[in-house]
């Protein structure tokens, strides 16, 4: 058993998941990722960890990476996960997630990239709850950018920067 993340790495070290980073080459925007507490913290540590940050700097750039502090098995809660996002207590999620927002904002990233949809959801709720100015980006849609098969209709959350990355407009081309 392994986490997706290990997957990920081991298909990009293979060359079977053939990702790359030269779309952000000349944006230099900057990403942080969160480290989810399921698999990071409380099931395959720091090795996970290594390779979440491998695939994130293989779609960014590792020039376009900023890590939070502390991070990998010590890093933060988001204070969304387990159950607590759909709990209803919005008041004590929010300022519970107040570390991690202030964890985010520290890095100045432009992205905070969650790989767990709890984190995602939250993270993001946080950054409108307490008017951040970063964005929430899920990483296998990082992965799919980098590969050029994002589609349009995937683009609509992420910010003006991302929007047109790779994007074939056919009355451009002539």
């Amino acid at each position: 058993m392994a986490s997706i993340y290990q997957y990920y790495a081991r298909w990009i070290r293979e060359g079977k998941l053939k990702v790359n980073s030269d779309w952000n080459k000349d944006l230099k925007i900057k990403f942080t990722v969160q480290d989810p507490c399921q698999i990071i913290r409380k099931s395959f540590g720091d090795e996970a960890a290594d390779d979440l940050r491998f695939v994130v700097k293989s779609v960014v750039g590792e020039e376009n990476f900023i890590d939070m502090t502390p991070n990998k098995s010590n890093n933060y809660c988001c204070g969304g996960g387990g159950g607590f996002l759909q709990s209803g207590y919005q008041d004590a999620r929010r300022a519970y997630g107040k570390f991690k927002f202030d964890q985010i904002i520290e890095t100045g990233a432009d992205y905070c990239i969650a790989a767990c949809h709890n984190c995602h959801a939250q993270i993001h709720d946080l950054a409108h709850h307490f008017g951040g100015n970063y964005s929430t980006v899920h990483l296998w849609t990082l992965i799919c950018l980098s590969l050029g098969i994002l589609g349009p209709n995937e683009r609509e959350y992420l910010g003006d920067d991302l929007k047109e990355v790779n994007v074939f407009h056919p009355e451009t081309a002539m």
